[in-house]
């Protein structure tokens, strides 16, 4: 559980109404992810999010997802281009599965940042209308927004001779920058106002978010983030202003500093450092946690990334200029975790490297850095970057660059982790055990080092296997004993020292070799005149599978539980890979939505249409009786039962056995 998010809610119950009209908590210590990428369609699945709840909420206090409302689209659409604030069926999911994943996540210490696209607004664009906006009914009230609540000079000009023509009045002119394609809206309105409002209120209190991140809000005044913030009493908020520090600074001042933004030139110094082989690059003193600018007092509202959905290499996107990181996204991050400021970490970015980010978060918490603690410089040069990070409960020492290799602060340092172009020491006064390797899921057996942070020199550490905390009489081994996991196991490891045992961690280890196998998708018969299946799989390529639209058209059905279903199966040949299928009746007729990602055998009904496809239900369990499918042996095999109750070793025919409680699938 994330404490310091918890202890914020329940305090919330005990405080005056303004109290949390704050931006952002100060000495916050909780690391935020960016939940989405470009086109992340099934990565940020409500459901699939949901799915990693137990592992995403170890680590992160924030989780900031895309922009939930319909957009009025037959396609997957990113959110940006919203038409419905009340309607929360979307590309990721329906709003019941937004509802639950939003309450779990809550339950567990996580909670989920809003994108609230308030800039521009889409219509309904009927008979090729530009003001139809869709009138929606909430708590009673019908809120609808016309052509008044546009700005007078939208699309530089080309909405307000559409309005001439056709006998429409237009509101204000725009506070701040224009962006095409959308209708911006007018912020002086009073309907703009109540609308935004009762939306904002809809988010925070009937869905559940937690925090709102603003998009463009370069596009209108910063008083009205002060308005609606207050108004809603939103704990966190973060905008979107991309610009140079002065600007991110007047902006944050402007809200009454009741948000926070996005600390742009802290990535843009990144990126330098990086793709111009100068890591000294990284002292400088423009971005908006650093130090120096204006003495640290705007640290507390600086989100810190360097990777986001905008900037992301999209390979050959039109009109898109890539700006990526490159080869050195491990020391970009590792940079970034050492550092105040409120870390977002890009979901690409975890996916790829989730073993080593999951280690510097827990480096950083281990050292109690906060988004106000400061920092000092400990070496800088082309070659090498140190940065020390004065934490409430240690010093943490990140050092990046490709001199790394060559670099060690003073022997009150014990260097706890290391990758291609990052190391991390903590000094000894943090006191305490450290295992580099982080908890998590893994294929193999593997070997974990447990290392003595302490200025005791004679210091040992005790360890437990069963998920008690070790006591002085645990097993005990000296700094640097290296112990073999190789089954699952959640280990303790304390520091022995004069007496005591302090400064426990704890490691969750899950070792599930992979073999390979098959998946096969069922689809209950729908009674379409004509059945095909399009699917692709989840590799960078997006390679088609069964051809290209609308892909193989299905002819046999196979009869399962008294009914049909048509299937088609795909091999399973790697850990990491997955698939997605769509069902349909042909080339420009019916389909369903995006469906995935997919490992293993699934069945399928077609159930309602939402925005002009199909959703599907998942019947798996009802089919087959079976909810938790495995494809992996254990590596002990003991204990293996037929559904008859009869035991046999373990089993190389394939079929349905019953081993450690569970039903398991033998192919």
């Amino acid at each position: 559980m994330n404490k310091n998010f918890n202890a914020m809610l329940a305090a919330l119950a005990f405080v005056p109404c303004t109290a949390f009209a704050q931006g952002w908590q100060d000495n916050y210590q909780g690391v935020m992810l960016q939940g989405f990428s470009w086109d992340s369609y099934v990565d940020t699945q409500w459901s699939n999010l949901e799915s990693q709840s137990d592992e995403l909420s170890k680590y992160f206090s924030l989780i900031w997802v895309p922009q939930s409302g319909n957009c009025n689209s037959s396609w997957n659409v990113m959110g940006y281009m919203p038409v419905y604030y009340f309607d929360q069926n979307s590309s990721f999911g329906t709003e019941a599965q937004l509802r639950s994943m939003i309450s779990t996540f809550k339950a567990k210490g996580t909670g989920i940042i809003a994108d609230v696209v308030i800039n521009h607004r889409n219509n309904l664009g009927a008979n090729g209308s530009w003001v139809d906006y869709p009138a929606e009914t909430y708590k009673g009230v019908t809120y609808q927004m016309t052509s008044t609540d546009i700005t007078a000079n939208d699309d530089g000009g080309k909405t307000k001779a559409w309005a001439d023509a056709n006998g429409y009045t237009l509101g204000n002119n725009d506070e701040g920058e224009d962006w095409s394609g959308c209708r911006d809206l007018d912020h002086k309105s009073a309907n703009v106002q109540k609308i935004i409002k009762a939306y904002e209120d809809f988010l925070l209190n009937d869905l559940g978010y937690t925090g709102f991140r603003y998009d463009m809000v370069k596009g209108f005044s910063a008083s009205h983030i002060k308005d609606y913030n207050t108004a809603c009493n939103v704990p966190f908020s973060v905008g979107e202003n991309w610009s140079g520090n002065s600007t991110i600074s007047n902006w944050i001042d402007n809200t009454g500093k009741t948000s926070a933004a996005f600390d742009f030139q802290f990535r843009y110094a990144v990126r330098d450092a990086i793709n111009q082989g100068n890591w000294g690059l990284l002292g400088s003193n423009q971005y908006l946690v650093n130090n120096n600018y204006n003495n640290g007092s705007y640290r507390r509202y600086a989100v810190t990334f360097v990777e986001n959905h905008d900037m992301q290499d999209r390979g050959t996107t039109s009109g898109y200029s890539p700006d990526p990181i490159r080869k050195d996204t491990l020391a970009a991050n590792a940079f970034m975790m050492a550092m105040p400021g409120t870390p977002c970490v890009f979901l690409p970015h975890w996916k790829a490297y989730k073993a080593d980010i999951k280690s510097m978060i827990n480096a950083r918490k281990i050292a109690g850095i906060s988004n106000t603690s400061t920092y000092f410089n400990m070496r800088s040069s082309a070659s090498l970057y140190a940065v020390n990070t004065q934490g409430s409960k240690a010093h943490l020492v990140a050092a990046v660059g490709s001199g790394v290799n060559d670099y060690a602060p003073n022997n009150s340092y014990v260097k706890i982790l290391s990758g291609y172009h990052y190391a991390y020491y903590l000094n000894k006064e943090a006191e305490t055990a450290w295992v580099a390797t982080a908890s998590g899921t893994y294929t193999d057996a593997f070997d974990v080092t447990l290392q003595a942070v302490s200025n005791d020199a004679g210091a040992r550490l005790v360890y437990t296997t069963d998920g008690t905390d070790p006591t002085t009489g645990s097993k005990q081994v000296s700094d640097g004993t290296k112990l073999r996991v190789s089954a699952n196991e959640t280990l303790k490891v304390g520091l022995l020292t004069n007496g005591s045992v302090k400064g426990i961690v704890t490691r969750q280890y899950v070792i599930k070799p992979f073999e390979a196998h098959t998946a096969t998708v069922y689809l209950k018969d729908p009674s379409w005149n004509d059945v095909y299946f399009y699917a692709w799989d989840n590799t960078s390529s997006h390679s088609a599978l069964l051809g290209s639209w609308p892909g193989t058209k299905m002819t046999t059905t196979t009869a399962i539980a008294g009914y049909n279903w048509y299937s088609h199966t795909f091999n399973i040949n790697t850990a990491d890979y997955s698939f997605n299928i769509i069902f349909n009746q042909g080339n420009g007729k019916d389909q369903t939505v995006d469906i995935g990602p997919i490992t293993n055998d699934k069945y399928y009904e077609i159930a309602a249409k939402n925005n002009g496809k199909y959703t599907v239900n998942d019947v798996t369990s009802t089919v087959t009786g079976i909810n938790d499918v495995t494809y992996s042996r254990p590596a002990k095999a003991a204990g293996w039962y037929t559904l008859q109750g009869v035991r046999v070793s373990e089993p190389t025919q394939r079929g349905i056995y019953i081993h450690n409680g569970k039903k398991v699938i033998v192919k």
